[in-house]
């Protein structure tokens, strides 16, 4: 075979790879029993060689989980020793600093053999509801509370599952049968990668993957550093306060540009929370490399080599850098700032590049439910835990509006409501866009939603809130204004904190605004048209078109007439 030919072919192999990894993301979609990984899609999935280096990852899926998933496989070769890899082993863990983070995360890896002999790994990770413990939230002063650890140890020993695993997980979580659902979903979706890699093997006649990975690993490294090569090699430092849990935090970068490389490094960011916010290395790293791939080569695919040249440092015990037993339920919350804190760094060496910032992290809440003790209560009254993800604004682009209502950086998905509602005994009162919460700009901020949240007649429970930008809403860029920032309140007026388990009685309700993404660019650029179709959808008020971009009355009235005729402008 010639050499483009073998070219040729090995193309045809990666994007395989690609498909392979995708159907496997789509298994654990199918079969998962937590709403995180159906609805949200908060999972990853990915194939490796056999030196654990990630050679394709799915489409499907989280940056935080797949780039801190990168680094997982070289750990559990390590843990398990090479020698002890057998064919038909799986192998799990929710080690926050040797998977994706936190304990919610398993992470399950699988060795893949043809003809008995070792050719790579798959390896998934999803998000599960509970892990026993406090639950999922922010209030531990440990991560010994923050509930059950599984070390590096095999699920499976040889095809025989571990059953003796099983009655432990199941003795100290709140939703056992959900919890193991969930682990024979990350199995299986494992188990049809491999049968997909096979299948390629044969049909393309290869031994292993040897060929294959390297070709995608020099290949993906060499068109990364091209990028790299083609920018301006400089310095910038960038920072972001945002609310913490009960004081402020600062995220502090400085980017350095080389010849083939982009140091990050987070000298001078806060030190460590007493709650559970502090987010490891393997996470930050995560979203600092997604954060610049995606600001300077967002088509190469993404794997062990086009991530390399992103090298990441942070130095120990800081808020981007919690070592053990630091409590870190919650690391996505700073995770997902990392990189609004990243691009402002970026933008001083790259003008016009990069959004302004965005809602950041997640909206996430989640209710554990229960009768009320003191009364009656309906027969169909049940205990429950409902995790649910919802999203604000995502800021504005250099040349585009920011998203209504849509995750940047983490990706994942809203939950619809009556998802959320059939998980338990939970009624979303409202959900809707919330007018004038993005940022007034040339290109306004991405909305953020309201959301009204209470339990079914004969149910209190507890919220347990994981919110931001309370304090410090989404700043703007190159003129842009600020989003709106987060609210949270009961129906009679109590006010809320943003992070926190809090009791909520039984006929209360949760009151939430969530944040705005920023504008970028000054308000008084805006076309007039993009401010009237504004209007005309809802998106911002009469008072803002007016006050804001300066819009007079027969352009306002034209907008008006529009929307009460159903017409866009």
């Amino acid at each position: 075979m010639t050499k483009g030919s073998m070219t040729v072919s090995y193309q045809v192999m990666w994007n395989r790879l690609i498909s392979v990894v995708e159907e496997q993301a789509q298994a654990l979609v199918r079969t998962a029993f937590s709403t995180s990984v159906r609805e949200a899609g908060d999972l990853s999935a990915g194939v490796y060689d056999p030196q654990g280096r990630m050679l394709a990852q799915a489409v499907t899926g989280t940056p935080g989980h797949v780039n801190a998933m990168a680094d997982a496989v070289a750990h559990f070769i390590r843990r398990i020793g090479r020698a002890s890899i057998c064919e038909g082993d799986i192998y799990l863990t929710n080690d926050p600093w040797e998977g994706t983070g936190h304990l919610h995360d398993i992470t399950m890896v699988t060795p893949s053999f043809y003809r008995g002999r070792l050719v790579g790994f798959f390896a998934c990770t999803a998000h599960v509801v509970d892990i026993g413990g406090r639950g999922f939230g922010a209030d531990a002063a440990s991560v010994f509370e923050e509930g059950l650890y599984i070390p590096i140890m095999r699920f499976a020993d040889k095809g025989k599952v571990n059953e003796t695993l099983l009655h432990l997980i199941r003795g100290n979580v709140r939703e056992p049968d959900q919890l193991v659902g969930d682990l024979y979903a990350l199995a299986t979706c494992n188990d049809i990668g491999h049968r997909r890699l096979i299948d390629m093997i044969e049909e393309f006649d290869l031994d292993d993957l040897q060929g294959i990975s390297g070709f995608i690993l020099e290949h993906s490294r060499q068109a990364t550093v091209d990028r790299i090569a083609a920018l301006p090699q400089t310095s910038a430092s960038g920072e972001m306060t945002v609310d913490g849990f009960s004081a402020p935090i600062t995220i502090k970068v400085t980017l350095t540009i080389e010849a083939d490389r982009i140091v990050t490094d987070f000298a001078g960011s806060s030190g460590l929370d007493k709650k559970g916010i502090n987010c490891p290395l393997v996470y930050a790293k995560a979203y600092a490399c997604y954060a610049l791939k995606c600001a300077i080569a967002p088509e190469i695919p993404n794997n062990a080599a086009s991530l390399a040249p992103f090298e990441v440092t942070a130095p120990e015990n800081t808020i981007v850098h919690a070592l053990h037993p630091a409590p870190v339920a919650l690391r996505h919350i700073v995770g997902h700032f990392v990189p609004d804190a990243v691009y402002n760094a970026l933008d001083k060496i790259l003008p016009d590049l990069v959004p302004a910032e965005g809602a950041g992290c997640l909206c996430n809440f989640q209710l554990s439910l229960r009768p009320r003790p003191d009364v009656a209560t309906p027969a169909d009254a049940r205990r429950a835990e409902v995790l649910t993800f919802n999203s604000g604004g995502s800021g504005a682009r250099p040349a585009h509006d920011g998203l209504n209502a849509t995750a940047f950086p983490s990706g994942v998905m809203t939950m619809p409501v009556e998802v959320t509602e059939h998980a338990g005994p939970v009624i979303i009162w409202r959900k809707e866009l919330r007018p004038d919460s993005g940022g007034a700009g040339r290109q306004r901020g991405g909305l953020g939603q309201y959301m009204d949240v209470g339990a079914r007649a004969g149910h209190e429970f507890d919220f347990q809130a994981m919110f931001d930008r309370v304090d410090h809403p989404a700043r703007g860029r190159r003129g842009g204004e600020a989003g709106a920032p987060t609210t949270i309140a009961q129906d009679d007026g109590v006010p809320m904190k943003g992070k926190g388990k809090q009791f909520v009685a039984a006929g209360r309700r949760v009151m939430l605004a969530l944040p705005g993404g920023a504008g970028y660019g000054p308000a008084s650029s805006r076309d007039p048209v993009c401010v009237q179709r504004d209007l005309a959808r809802g998106y911002i008020s009469e008072k803002a078109a007016r006050d804001i971009y300066g819009l007079d009355e027969a352009q306002i009235k034209a907008a008006q007439d529009a929307a009460a005729n159903g017409q866009d402008i």
